[in-house]
């Protein structure tokens, strides 16, 4: 299992409310879909690591 970080998260109640609902609309939990926003966006921004080849990959 990957070790996850924590850590806090000041926001304003607004935003903190929009984003509650997001994640209603989708099933998942507020940390979830802050998780996948994070993502989503370091993809699209291409700042993700590239995958390490297997050594399978590598024959």
């Amino acid at each position: 299992m990957s070790k996850r970080k924590s850590f806090v998260l000041r926001i304003d109640p607004e935003t903190f409310k929009q984003i509650e609902k997001w994640a209603d609309d989708e099933f998942r939990s507020v940390n979830g879909q802050l998780e996948w926003m994070i993502h989503k966006t370091l993809k699209e921004a291409k700042r993700l690591p590239k995958p390490k080849k297997k050594q399978d990959d590598q024959e």
